[in-house]
């Protein structure tokens, strides 16, 4: 059976058991400020789990794509090593929301994997939770019953808290869970020993394929359980493993699922995959996994970037790159190359990556090329380093970790090429520092919570802020939240007006009157399907009645710059074609923010044709219509979906004209365009390969941007006595300023020159070594090494410069040393630089080891510093 075929199976036969099919949530999250990427099948359905949200439907299905790379499910370093951890997998799952328990799931668990999959049973081995004395909780001793029904006793296996109670986090939905395992060895292996040892002992060939968790308690943030409103189901199966099972294979690579992409990969490079424990095999394999996790992340919205989600992104792409530059000998971009190749193969499941397909390869081409070029910078930073260390043979952890932070060189790498020429890495000095930066970033973003005071269980909350800003209301639970040392508070209404932060739009401002109390409500969030607002205090009377009241200044200001937006998009499609897509967005009350899909900048006239369109749909004051349609009814009249976004079976549709702008949106908006006033740009840039960047300004402020830029010509004409042609008075100004900097480099060239000629009378023989050792006086610190570079072709060897000065009241020094003495004895620039001179000027400084420079506060030592290389020499 093909993967496509074991995964259609898996579906159809939990939809013969009554489940609806459900599409897969995008890997990128939103609204859940504990994780960045959906980690686990059940993501999607936490709000149920918690009694949030009441589902749909009672039974689902489907087939999850998911991320494990940071955080308590990381696997990243095990990818590629072993045969079967990924970072991006699909995860098959069945879900009851209190409806079947133990017994259906255990029985269709086995029935399947038996009757429909064939797996032998004599091969399964199943796990149920042995109980926990501490936790006071016991043996699962249903499910322990119900297998022996399927399973022999001596293939029930007990397993501890760590295996087999599944906890989501620290808090959150829990409960006991029950695996199954397959033993994968070869008969004769089987034979020679009993499987049960192995199960969830890291063997490569005795596996967990699937794991029926038992959702019944909510654990809090005092490590005590509650039990959870209703008794769920959530499965997990991975499809990676389950497909090596039934393939017959001995590793996840061998199978369809990834053998299209390593013979793509064979063709690219030359070389043959062999499946060994190499390090060219382990980039084959590496590369396999990668390249999906980085599409799936791009096509549903997350750029790679240097922070948070996008720089998790960025560093598997490095990864990538790394393994094929290191043990491929690649040293072009690669991976673009493989994009077309997943997106024709996941087309039917996931197709949002064929439908991106040319953005996506873009993105990670861009992405390769920037690295590639870091590496060579990283590559140069190494070799700086071997310089430094003159007779010594260990490389300092803290180099080790800037290459790693600043060029993601991983230590690994480092130490392949400190081996390479006989060299060590001191790894005990690169753990303290990364551990330093983990503690440093931990502290950054530490978010201390505390559980959840409930006040009304039964209350629903109700968002009544597309028509109304006031609402009677009252609080239905609050909970104290500590980041970055700072105390607030976490207030769920039961009926609110404040528009939680979605889809770009900010979250509302305003405030809340309990009895005499007016507080204010600093920001609104989601998280998850509650809509939270935050306070710096809480209310004296937490259970009394409660106005809600938001700023309607800032929401009309905020409406108008997201109605703008909609028309922005419509406008960019027009002028620069249908490829253009949303890639992101902020809008608030004072600007917009739009991120796009295009691949140049761009130009002014298309701004123009742009600006034009949007400010004459506005003079249009056409009406928007906002209404609520089945999702397919919506797409069939044109309306556009974002990528990235998971939408639910009725959508709310903003028409702005049927024929220009209809989007499916849940954010806020004017009711006529006209109420925009006027729409105006103020930047233009790129985001990433392939984004661009725009920000404008509507209504009042664009008019007082307008009237800045007006005032500031203004001021410039009068400063060029008011000319007639502006531009034309303009232009001969920077023509002149170009022609005095040319003359002053001249004379700066004919100065460099003079000083050099006065300085080699003073030339003094040291220990053998020519030497000179000046105070000069200079206009910049490039002067000093321009003199240095200017005397060296007067001397053969052995000659040493040692010149300083003080440029606009800081100290500089230059050092510039003869290769003969850098080589013979093993004399470095930077090194004395670093060591013994810039300390003296209180600065620092670097450079190669025949040529460095320092700069520092402290001018009174410049002296100190000439006497200080001479008693060097």
């Amino acid at each position: 059976m093909t993967a496509s075929e074991i995964r259609q199976q898996f579906l159809d036969f939990f939809a013969a058991k009554g489940h609806i099919i459900v599409p897969s949530a995008p890997i990128v999250l939103k609204n859940d400020p504990t994780l960045k990427f959906t980690n686990a099948g059940m993501n999607q359905f936490k709000d149920y789990f918690l009694g949030n949200k009441k589902p749909d439907h009672a039974r689902v299905a489907d087939t999850q794509k998911c991320l494990r790379v940071s955080g308590k499910h990381n696997d990243l370093e095990e990818v590629g090593i072993d045969t079967y951890h990924h970072t991006m997998f699909e995860m098959l799952g069945n879900w009851s929301f209190g409806d079947y328990f133990k017994k259906e799931a255990i029985e269709w668990s086995w029935q399947l994997l038996t009757e429909v999959y064939k797996i032998p049973k004599d091969q399964l081995y199943v796990t149920v939770f042995e109980g926990d004395a501490k936790e006071n909780l016991a043996k699962d001793e249903e499910a322990y019953n119900l297998w022996k029904q399927f399973v022999p006793e001596s293939r029930i296996l007990l397993g501890n808290k760590k295996d087999n109670f599944w906890e989501m986090g620290d808090t959150g939905p829990c409960g006991p869970c029950s695996e199954i395992h397959v033993d994968c060895r070869t008969p004769a292996e089987r034979a020679g020993g009993d499987g049960a040892k192995l199960v969830n002992a890291d063997h490569p060939q005795v596996i967990e394929i699937w794991n029926n968790v038992f959702m019944q308690y909510n654990r809090l943030k005092d490590k005590s359980l509650e039990p959870l409103p209703a008794k769920h189901v959530d499965t997990g199966m991975g499809l990676e493993r389950l497909v090596r099972v039934l393939q017959g294979k001995q590793s996840n690579y061998d199978t369809d699922l990834f053998m299209g992409t390593i013979h793509e990969t064979e063709k690219l490079t030359g070389k043959t995959y062999e499946g060994s424990d190499t390090r060219k095999d382990v980039a084959f394999r590496v590369i396999a996994d990668h390249i999906r996790a980085i599409c799936f992340t791009i096509a549903d919205g997350q750029l790679p970037a240097s922070n948070e989600a996008g720089y998790v992104i960025r560093r598997i792409l490095r990864r990538a790159v790394r393994y094929y530059f290191s043990f491929l000998d690649i040293r072009k971009p690669l991976l673009h190359e493989l994009v077309p190749v997943l997106a024709a193969q996941f087309a039917h499941v996931f197709p949002e990556l064929q439908q991106q397909v040319d953005f996506v390869k873009k993105v990670v081409y861009e992405e390769e090329n920037n690295f590639l070029r870091t590496l060579g910078q990283g590559l140069e930073r190494i070799e700086a380093a071997v310089a430094e260390l003159g007779a010594a043979t260990v490389i300092n952890g803290k180099i080790a970790f800037e290459l790693s932070d600043t060029y993601g060189f991983p230590l690994d790498l480092t130490e392949l090429i400190a081996q390479e020429k006989g060299l060590s890495v001191d790894k005990a000095s690169f753990d303290i520092a990364l551990k330093e930066q983990k503690d440093r970033s931990r502290a950054a973003t530490a978010l201390d919570t505390d559980d959840w005071t409930v006040l009304d269980e039964n209350a629903a909350v109700k968002f009544v802020g597309y028509t109304q800003l006031i609402a009677n209301t009252h609080l239905t639970k609050y909970r104290k939240i500590k980041s970055k040392g700072k105390e607030q508070y976490q207030l769920v209404l039961a009926t609110t007006p404040f528009y939680a932060e979605s889809g770009g739009q900010v979250g509302d401002t305003g405030v809340i009157e309990v009895g005499d109390e007016v507080i204010a409500i600093t920001d609104t969030k989601k998280e998850n399907n509650l809509i939270v607002h935050f306070a710096d205090v809480l209310p004296a009377q937490p259970a009394a009645p409660v106005v809600a009241r938001v700023d309607v200044v800032n929401r009309k200001s905020t409406a108008r710059n997201h109605s703008a937006t909609h028309l922005l998009h419509a406008a960019l499609r027009q002028v620069l074609g249908a490829h253009v897509a949303q890639k992101g967005s902020l809008v608030n009350g004072d600007y917009l923010r739009f991120d796009f899909s295009h691949f140049a900048k761009v130009t002014d006239e298309e701004l123009s044709q742009v600006e034009n369109i949007v400010n004459d749909k506005i003079r249009e004051n056409i009406p928007v219509v906002i209404e609520e349609l089945p999702k397919e009814e919506a797409l069939k009249m044109g309306a556009m979906a974002l990528f990235g976004e998971k939408y639910g079976d009725v959508v709310r549709v903003v028409v702005m004209d049927p024929n220009y702008s209809v989007e499916l949106c849940g954010g806020t908006h004017v009711a006529y365009t006209g109420e925009l006033g006027q729409f105006k740009f103020t930047s233009e840039s790129a985001v990433a390969a392939g984004v661009r960047r725009i920000e404008a300004l509507t209504g009042t402020q664009a008019e007082t941007w307008v009237n800045e830029q007006l005032t500031a010509l203004k001021a410039v004409k009068v400063q060029l006595k008011n000319p007639k042609d502006l531009m034309k008075a303009v232009e001969q100004l920077v023509a002149e300023k170009a022609a005095l900097e040319k003359q002053i480099e001249v004379f700066e060239q004919e100065k460099v020159k003079q000083i050099s000629a006065q300085l080699l009378g003073q030339v003094s023989n040291i220990q053998g070594v020519q030497f000179i050792g000046a105070v000069l006086e200079v206009n910049n610190a490039e002067a000093l090494k321009n003199i240095a570079l200017a005397l060296k072709p007067q001397f053969n060897s052995n000659y040493l410069f040692a010149l300083v000065a003080n440029v606009a009241g800081k100290a500089h020094v230059t050092l510039l040393i003869a290769d003969n003495l850098v080589a013979d004895r093993k004399w470095n620039a930077t090194q004395i630089i670093k060591e013994h001179l810039a300390p003296l000027i209180q600065g620092g400084g670097g450079g190669k080891p025949n040529l460095a420079s320092a700069g520092g506060q402290d001018v009174s030592k410049l002296d100190a510093v000439i006497a200080k290389v001479k008693e060097l020499l």
